[in-house]
């Protein structure tokens, strides 16, 4: 399984919180890529609520990873 900003960026929209395959389903209807989809389907599922792509893929980087000032925007 691997993830890029790309990938993870599909399931911004997602319907946090969601299982497994809410996930997926979502995935799909949403026609996010193949890859994303795959790596989805590699999770262990133990029946467990994710909150947000952090619980997913755990270096997701947050606006504090990014180095720019948004006032200047």
């Amino acid at each position: 399984m691997y993830w890029t900003l790309e990938l993870a960026s599909k399931l911004e929209d997602a319907p946090w919180p969601a299982t497994k395959d809410e996930l997926i389903d979502f995935a799909i209807r949403s026609g996010a890529p193949l890859e994303v989809i795959e790596n989805l389907q590699e999770i262990e599922d133990i029946g467990e609520i994710y909150e947000s792509i952090e619980d997913i893929w755990p270096d997701y980087p947050s606006k504090d990873d990014f180095f720019f000032n948004e006032d200047e925007y």
